[in-house]
């Protein structure tokens, strides 16, 4: 128990330490997120953050023995559900800051992706929940009542950044249980977001790429799964700058190939494989729009008998770069899987309102974010600054006076190996070169010995 307790604390030492170097007071202002009633906005926002490391919901805390160290009940759901706050704005400003710290940590040359996929939110025993409607579920393959969490990642191939999300409810009405309040001003944000839940997803998930890279967010690929990666959406991010890499399903869609169209399962008898490795081959192809593309044929391991079709707008690209590349998309899954089991996602507030599950969805993205943030200073050297780089210039200088050191006394053996003749010029002319060189250089093989 106490050793529980110390692990807690030392995480919300860290937590704290963390949202300090990120002035997250700063980006709650700017995104209208200010105090009311008199109590800070950053406190409470900061005690809604760490809640989910007491092992309690808000009900439980505040009737528990350290129920002194919050505030009322009262105060935390007008935080949540104040119809002003710019949640959306908040979590762009946030990933903004920390990607671009931790694109300053690798090569410019590294690839970073965008990563575009959806979950589902369920509220299956609710009623009266604004907005809540039914979705289709893809992992269990049925309908449920809830919403369908649209969400935007970043990704070096090291960290995971959730960008920006939208709380889908249907855009069929016939789907919608309950309806937007009449109650909500239209100028507010939380308005303006309701409109914005009512968006089909295709619409819905090009607006979020949009606003992620006009914040400023730097992304070389978008990469999606099947269900997002038709010829619309395509043509649509290629607008936007980023190029796709998608996996695509064996449907009716048809790709020029030499003048005629063909499926993906006929564009196979085009390609020649090697049936021992992963990566059959590849084609390059269009749509009937015009883009070009590759599409790049991988073995199916969950089933042999069936390929799997990796789509890529940008045709320069190797198949085995695409196949890795697309590799970083599985990061979005893990992030689900995290947020649901491990940070409460959907199930650590109960509310009724649309505001308080926007909000308490970007709380859950801000803590893992967060958490990012400390594994990531935790584990990259490269984050101890200006100490790194000078540990690293010392050490390759070490390196190479002793590897110098080294083939020069292996040399000097293998001389003696040697008739007279040969060593005698070949001592000259290592004598000569070592002369032209620096004293520094000279200096390392003073201890050389020439005597065969």
């Amino acid at each position: 128990m106490i050793n529980q307790m110390s692990q807690n604390e030392n995480t919300q030492n860290q937590f704290s330490n963390a949202i300090r170097e990120l002035k997250v007071g700063k980006l709650l202002r700017r995104a209208n997120i200010t105090k009311s009633c008199g109590i800070s906005a950053y406190e409470v926002f900061q005690f809604l953050l760490l809640l989910v490391f007491q092992g309690k919901n808000l009900f439980r805390f505040l009737n528990s023995k350290r129920k002194d160290l919050a505030v009322s009940k009262n105060t935390y759901y007008r935080f949540l559900n104040d119809t002003s706050f710019n949640w959306t704005r908040f979590l762009l400003l946030l990933s903004a800051k920390v990607t671009s710290a931790f694109s300053a940590l690798t090569r410019p040359e590294r690839i970073k992706v965008l990563v575009l996929d959806d979950s589902v939110v369920k509220r299956n025993r609710s009623k009266a929940v604004e907005l809540l409607a039914r979705v289709y579920d893809h992992v269990e393959h049925k309908y449920q009542k809830g919403f369908t969490m649209l969400t935007l990642g970043w990704s070096d191939g090291y960290s995971f950044v959730p960008v920006g999300f939208n709380l889908l409810s249907s855009a069929k009405k016939s789907n919608r249980y309950q309806e937007i309040s009449d109650q909500i001003d239209h100028r507010t944000n939380g308005y303006k977001a309701r409109k914005e839940s009512l968006l089909s997803k295709p619409e819905a998930a090009i607006r979020l790429i949009r606003k992620a890279l006009a914040a400023g967010i730097q992304a070389d690929y978008v990469l999606m799964d099947t269900w997002f990666t038709t010829e619309p959406m395509l043509a649509k991010i290629l607008e936007t700058g980023p190029d796709v890499i998608g996996m695509v399903k064996q449907l009716k869609q048809r790709y020029s190939y030499r003048g005629k169209l063909y499926t993906l399962p006929e564009l196979r008898r085009f390609v020649h494989y090697d049936n021992s490795k992963n990566i059959f081959g590849s084609i390059v192809v269009s749509t009937k729009t015009g883009i070009p593309v590759k599409i790049v044929i991988v073995r199916n391991r969950n089933k042999k008998s069936e390929c799997l079709y990796l789509l890529s707008t940008d045709c320069s690209l190797s198949d085995s770069e695409i196949v890795r590349i697309y590799g970083n998309r599985w990061s979005i899954e893990c992030f689900f899987k995290a947020s649901k089991s491990f940070l409460k996602l959907g199930t650590e507030f109960q509310s009724r309102t649309y505001d308080a599950m926007v909000s308490h969805t970007a709380i859950v993205f801000t803590r893992y974010t967060i958490l990012e943030w400390i594994r990531r200073k935790e584990n990259d050297e490269k984050t101890y600054g200006e100490l790194f780089f000078m540990f690293c210039d010392d050490i390759r200088d070490m390196d190479l006076t002793s590897a110098l050191q080294s083939l020069m006394a292996l040399f000097a053996e293998q001389l003696s190996t040697l008739s007279a003749d040969i060593t005698a010029c070949i001592k000259s002319k290592v004598t000569e070169w070592m002369d032209s060189q620096a004293a520094f250089i000279q200096a390392l093989f003073e201890n050389i010995c020439w005597e065969s």
